[in-house]
């Protein structure tokens, strides 16, 4: 047991990957030739956001306002994992300074950001001594996390936490999908998208509105994304039931899902090329007639003068005979669609989504099983991101060694490449959220000003 989880409890664990991704003991020992902890002191020193990270935590209560809530980031749980798999959970800084201080002594493996709760959770245990149950927590973004290992049934280029470039198109549909309905269908406006390092992809969604959701409200909004309804041993995992799809599933599908499954996977994993993967296309198609017909065609071994693909002659085969008339019938009017949607469709996570006291990995961590920095990715133009190329802490020591002219650049990150993701974070994302929490906070001070105004002229 950790020093932590004596102190705190295991029911308190509600950590982002940690069970996989604690850096103990032996995992030093392995660690990958892109990480190291002497790296990772100088990445704190030199090249950290702090300022940026302060800012946005804050969401404008760092300033001078009346309005400004002087407590409100003091109330912030963070939570550092250190070497030899410690957690460190609980911690609140009510400064700037304090939390830059805190992460250069303490050079955390992982950064992971909690709620805002009623009351410093530093003190929570004074608070609980008294008897009062005022330790609870009263905002947190809603957040989303998507994982690659999740989607191994549908993809045969890797498996686990492996990823490439043929599999990393899931995450572009992942991220295309869930921002298209946050904005349109909820009207949410300050999403921010992080690269986890490794795997998967993470969502923060900021707006005040989202904030102050309730777990109920979180779990509601999950649900609107769900259409997994099998299990692991399931052949059919989704239904999709009903004479005409509700019109987020509709437009998910006809403006993502099935360009991108068309287009990309089908030939990026060779969905149909063998035997054992056509079969568990078969399994979907509950009438046998469909199945033992399709079968028929695909296991004939005639020579053909035919150039196409495999792969897109069987997917045009099996469009046919379902689009044909004799195939027509209620049972099988979603059969195309609910193979698109079992191999493409995001899957979330969704605990993390539902429940306020979740922890989630912050944004320009470092993944110590990959050295990869957790950068933004711009959703507008996620098809462009390449976790490959994500920069590294070797990479970015390597930038800052190249003997550049300390002349030559207004700061450190103009001689990294880290340094466009944090003027994009800054650009598309932090700027425009402080101004919207700015507005809000003055609109809100002057409604008190004019109800305070009000009350006296009775």
């Amino acid at each position: 047991m950790t020093r932590d989880e004596s102190e705190n409890g295991p029911e308190d664990m509600l950590i982002d990957g940690n069970e996989a991704e604690a850096p103990g003991r032996k995992q030093l020992d392995a660690i990958h030739d892109e990480f190291n902890a002497n790296y990772l002191r100088v990445y704190y020193g030199k090249l950290f956001p702090y300022s940026d990270m302060f800012k946005w935590m804050s969401y404008g209560n760092d300033g001078k306002h009346p309005a400004c809530d002087q407590t409100y980031i003091g109330r912030r749980e963070f939570s550092f994992t250190l070497v030899d798999d410690i957690y460190v959970r609980f911690q609140s800084f009510a400064s700037l300074n304090e939390l830059e201080r805190s992460i250069r002594e303490k050079c955390p493996f992982k950064i992971d950001i909690g709620p805002v709760y009623s009351v410093d959770p530093t003190k929570r245990h004074a608070y609980a001594q008294s008897g009062d149950n005022v330790f609870t927590p009263v905002e947190r973004e809603l957040i989303f996390d998507i994982d690659m290992s999740d989607y191994d049934d549908v993809r045969y280029c890797c498996a686990g936490a492996d990823v490439c470039k043929e599999c990393w198109p899931l995450m572009t549909v992942a991220i295309k999908v869930i921002d298209t309905a946050l904005r349109n269908d909820f009207g949410f406006n300050h999403i921010l998208w992080v690269y986890s390092g490794r795997r998967g992809v993470h969502c923060w969604v900021c707006d005040r509105k989202a904030r102050i959701l309730s777990n109920e409200q979180r779990a509601c909004i999950a649900d609107y994304f769900r259409v997994y309804k099998g299990n692991e041993n399931s052949h059919k995992k989704i239904s999709l039931s009903g004479l005409v799809l509700h019109p987020f599933l509709a437009r998910t599908y006809t403006e993502v899902l099935k360009d991108y499954f068309e287009e990309k996977l089908l030939l990026s994993q060779n969905i149909l090329s063998t035997e054992e993967r056509y079969e568990k296309i078969l399994d979907m198609i509950l009438d046998e007639t469909v199945t033992t017909e399709l079968r028929g065609k695909w296991r004939e071994k005639r020579r053909s003068s035919i150039t196409k693909d495999i792969n897109v002659i069987r997917w045009e085969q099996l469009k046919q005979l379902l689009h044909s008339g004799k195939h027509k019938a209620m049972g099988l009017r979603r059969c195309i669609e609910e193979i698109v949607f079992s191999f493409t469709y995001p899957r979330l996570d969704m605990e993390v989504s539902k429940h306020m006291n979740h922890l989630l990995k912050a944004p320009f961590c470092v993944h110590p099983k990959t050295g990869r920095v957790c950068i933004p990715i711009d959703p507008s133009n996620c098809e462009e991101f390449d976790p490959t190329t994500v920069p590294t802490l070797s990479m970015l020591l390597e930038e800052l060694n190249r003997g550049y002219s300390r002349d030559d650049f207004t700061d450190e990150l103009d001689r990294t490449s880290l340094g466009k993701s944090i003027r994009y974070f800054r650009s598309s994302f932090l700027q425009p959220l402080l101004r919207s929490c700015k507005e809000e906070m003055e609109s809100s001070y002057n409604a008190k000003i004019q109800q305070s105004k009000n009350s006296l002229s009775w």
